[in-house]
């Protein structure tokens, strides 16, 4: 009678554990994909920067003394065109392969002040050799603006800064300086503005407020 007792709650136990294994298996099939929340909620965050930036100004077409002309400690928004949103959204996704660099900005319309600092700096600074020269020469012909930006601005001696650091400390090539400066594009519109020479005389543009 024991036996026979003993068997009977041992059958319950095993009864009771397929139980909780279906129901805990039931709840992570039906339960929402973790990684859809994340990209629903990265969207977001990407449509409201777009919103806040797309309206900004202490970004704009001007030399390298534009930090001694607008306050606070970002230079935000488009220099010459309207943001497009679409454009914007490809440019971030693509800078998310060089995140590793803190030398490469994750958004081309939000950048630190110390940031193009250091770059402008570097600029003056780094000297490369004939064969690294020959590297920047051929990325400036690559590159969909002719250089590191469409004309002479700030953004202009900021990215040869930044190529002549990323040359000479990461060891990039060409067609990699010239992929970068296309998606740190700050102008604006939904594509690039032209050559740079081209565009080298081009009026200043004073801060929006």
């Amino acid at each position: 009678m024991k036996e026979e007792i003993a068997v009977k709650k041992s059958s319950l136990v095993i009864i009771a554990s397929v139980i909780l294994v279906v129901v805990v298996a039931s709840t992570f099939i039906f339960l929402p994909k973790p990684h859809i929340e994340t990209e629903a909620h990265s969207s977001d965050t990407l449509t409201a920067k777009f919103a806040l930036l797309s309206k900004a100004g202490t970004n704009f077409c001007a030399g390298p003394d534009i930090l001694e002309r607008v306050q606070g400690d970002r230079l935000q928004g488009a220099c010459c065109s309207a943001m497009d949103f679409h454009r914007y959204a490809e440019q971030v996704e693509g800078l998310k392969k060089y995140s590793h660099i803190d030398k490469i900005p994750p958004d081309p319309y939000d950048i630190p002040r110390s940031l193009a600092e250091e770059l402008l700096d570097y600029q003056k600074t780094i000297q490369l050799t004939p064969e690294q020269q020959a590297v920047y020469d051929e990325a400036m012909q690559m590159s969909h603006e002719g250089g590191p930006c469409c004309c002479k601005c700030w953004r202009w001696y900021a990215f040869e800064g930044q190529a002549k650091y990323l040359i000479t400390e990461y060891n990039f090539d060409s067609e990699q300086i010239a992929e970068v400066w296309d998606l740190e594009d700050g102008c604006g519109g939904s594509g690039h503005e032209g050559h740079g020479d081209g565009h080298a005389e081009r009026e200043e543009f004073e801060p929006q407020n």
